[in-house]
């Protein structure tokens, strides 16, 4: 880098300090810009979209729009400029889009401009049909999500008012938990950890990050709100009633599962991204089973005395209203493989009201008068 009589005439220190100038002069000059990551417009009509930048450009710079996915023609979706100028000594620079039919549109906003620091970034187009719809939706997402997150609690009351956790199946409980536990890890894992974010978008770079602030939330209340059912069962009366060995025997599967699967992530046999995908199917597991185990207490006591109705009733609302809001979205998005694309999701969603229907004909219709019981220990 230096010459044999430049080198010769500094000493190391002063190479040092010539070097970490050079290297802040070079940090100076970078330029970053940003865009928003996503423009929703209603169809028919126009916004304006402002590129801004971490201080003034000294040189006129070209920026090129490229279309890398459409869900039709993107011409027919959306009118956007393929190139944007930014006048020199500028720090922002807005452009317009008008919006024709319902469709999205992914574009990458690419500059040759040596000094900016970011190369590339994404904007997302979204055209639906109608603003109300889509405010609509949004207050439907936050009426479920309140229902399921209340709907933890006539349970806990209930087992409270009684003293007893006698009617409320404690197999349901462990894999409750642990599916609930599952969920969380993948949820904070989507949401808050930036390179599984990053792994997510190189495997789909047109994908939506699933993962949303609510969820978060939602999960992390229902493991503790699941904790607080246990320790309640581990104080009050519970009738000699155990978890039973079949439940165990599950449990110790989806956790050896999980253990596999993270050896296989240190080992780089699979991504992290995929190790978090197997919380998800082990939440998705549980889903499919937990129910049955309380369904068949009820038979067998020919009673829900102790299985809380308000928990039930609840959770359908909340049900209902999810699927919905998916119903809603596919149809102002034009898209129906927000409903039929993912069976897992909506196939899951209509298990667990069949089950939620279940439990109100026990409580409302065969065992409407609940015969005395006697709780027989079960065997372990």
């Amino acid at each position: 880098m230096f010459g044999p009589g430049l080198h010769a005439g500094f000493p190391p220190a002063s190479l040092l300090l010539l070097w970490l100038l050079s290297l802040s002069r070079v940090s100076e000059s970078s330029v970053s810009f940003s865009v928003p990551d996503s423009v929703t417009l209603e169809q028919f009509s126009g916004a304006d979209v402002n590129i801004t930048c971490s201080a003034p450009v000294d040189q006129a710079t070209l920026m090129h729009l490229n279309v890398t996915y459409s869900s039709k023609n993107y011409s027919s979706i959306i009118t956007v400029p393929q190139q944007v100028l930014l006048p020199v000594d500028s720090a922002s620079v807005a452009f317009n889009v008008t919006s024709h039919t319902v469709g999205q549109v992914t574009t990458y906003l690419v500059s040759n401009n040596s000094d900016f620091q970011s190369l590339s970034a994404r904007i997302r187009f979204m055209v639906i049909r109608s603003n109300s719809l889509a405010i609509l939706s949004q207050v439907i997402g936050w009426a479920y999500f309140l229902l399921w997150s209340v709907s933890f609690y006539p349970q806990v009351l209930e087992n409270c008012r009684r003293k007893s956790v006698v009617g409320l199946n404690l197999d349901f409980l462990a894999l409750n938990l642990t599916g609930f536990i599952a969920y969380s890890v993948f949820n904070i894992g989507m949401f808050w950890v930036p390179y599984i974010q990053e792994e997510f978008l190189k495997r789909d770079p047109n994908g939506i990050n699933p993962v949303n602030a609510n969820d978060v939330f939602f999960s992390l209340h229902a493991v503790i709100l699941c904790l607080i059912y246990i320790c309640q069962a581990a104080v009050y009366e519970r009738g000699g009633q155990r978890v039973s060995w079949t439940a165990r025997l599950l449990l110790v599967i989806g956790w050896i599962f999980a253990f596999v699967c993270l050896f296989l992530a240190i080992a780089a046999k699979i991504t992290w991204l995929d190790y978090l995908y197997c919380f998800s199917y082990i939440k998705l597991a549980v889903t499919l089973i937990k129910y049955i185990p309380q369904v068949y207490m009820n038979f067998s006591r020919k009673s829900t005395v102790g299985w809380s109705i308000g928990n039930v009733l609840l959770d359908f609302s909340g049900g209902v209203l999810s699927i919905l809001q998916m119903i809603l979205q596919s149809y102002n998005n034009d898209e129906w493989n927000l409903v039929f694309g993912d069976p897992t999701k909506f196939g899951l969603g209509l298990f667990s009201l069949v089950f939620d229907i279940i439990f109100m004909i026990q409580h409302y219709c065969l065992y409407r008068k609940p015969e005395d019981y006697q709780m027989v220990p079960e065997s372990s």
